[in-house]
């Protein structure tokens, strides 16, 4: 993990209330280099809409990682998914069993979303996809504790 975009973490949260938008979920993507997040309002977990958004999210804006590292979901193993990484050239891993807080930085990221209040206050908030926008230009904007300088800064040179 030397350089930006080479190797990323991918996670869901969720199920949360259905939005007025129909999102149930959120779709979670980090860098481990840079930490840039993305978080996106996904309706269900199902592999075709978690597959569909990785490539429409984040590998048609930032390119192909190298690495993709996720849980064992059954949407994040499944043969749909394989072949994606397969026709890109990902290498696919992922924590062991029954492990996921091995994956420390996006589960990490994760309770930082939940924990947001003005992202969702309450399990029962139907326009918490709304607020993810202003959430994220918060958390790139906001110093890393292990890099010393915020994602954007990692990414762009300049703060946003």
């Amino acid at each position: 993990m030397g350089a930006p975009f080479e190797w990323m973490a991918l996670d869901s949260l969720g199920p949360f209330p259905v939005t007025t938008k129909g999102n149930r979920y959120v779709q979670v993507l980090m860098d481990y280099f840079t930490k840039w997040p993305e978080a996106i309002p996904i309706p269900d977990q199902e592999a075709s809409t978690v597959a569909e958004e990785l490539v429409r999210s984040w590998i048609s804006c930032y390119g192909v990682p190298m690495i993709l590292h996720s849980d064992q979901g059954t949407n994040f193993n499944s043969a749909l998914f394989t072949e994606l990484c397969k026709l890109l050239g990902i290498l696919k891993t992922r924590t062991t069993a029954l492990h996921p807080e091995h994956d420390g930085l996006v589960e990490r990221f994760n309770r930082t979303i939940l924990n947001h209040p003005s992202s969702f206050v309450s399990r029962n908030q139907t326009d918490s996809d709304t607020h993810l926008p202003l959430f994220l230009l918060a958390y790139r904007s906001t110093e890393h504790e292990v890099t010393r300088l915020t994602p954007a800064e990692m990414l762009f040179g300049p703060t946003l």
